[in-house]
């Protein structure tokens, strides 16, 4: 849906949880499993590109606060 508000980062890694326990659960339909598929992708790119987003952002931050070097962010995986 185009008007869709954005999700959040969460509730978009929360969507991405129930899809891929519903595709793990085998027995869906194949129409169901493409949708999910597409879905999941889509969502999976929303979610990139927020870490990305945020990951500039520190970047700034720590510019501004007087670091020397950008640090990239780093996440506990």
């Amino acid at each position: 849906m185009p008007d869709e508000a954005p999700l959040s980062f969460e509730a978009g890694l929360q969507q991405l949880e129930t899809i891929v326990k519903e595709m793990e659960g085998g027995d869906l339909p194949l129409e169901r499993a493409i949708e999910l598929f597409e879905r999941g992708t889509k969502l999976s790119e929303t979610c990139r590109k927020q870490l990305e987003e945020a990951e500039t952002r520190v970047e700034v931050l720590m510019k501004r606060a007087g670091e020397m070097q950008a640090q990239p962010f780093k996440t506990d995986k």
